[in-house]
């Protein structure tokens, strides 16, 4: 699931995935609360899971941990 949040940030973001790893926060991104909603849009459409968030999320690992509890 890592490589996929990688990956898709990689891409929107347009930076090497390789500068992203699981400890990089949203913040440190630039992404803000509004591309983080549409970021769980497109993963949720993807993946056909709901992802509503409890709590706040700051860094990639702990969404990719959170998409995973999700997934069983």
């Amino acid at each position: 699931m890592f490589e996929k949040i990688q990956a898709y940030l990689s891409s929107q973001l347009d930076i090497p995935a390789e500068e992203i790893d699981r400890d990089t926060t949203f913040e440190s991104l630039g992404v803000d609360s509004l591309d983080t909603v549409e970021m769980l849009m497109d993963l949720e459409s993807e993946l056909g899971v709901d992802l509503q968030l409890e709590e706040k999320i700051s860094t990639v690992g702990e969404l990719a941990d959170f998409i995973e509890s999700k997934l069983d």
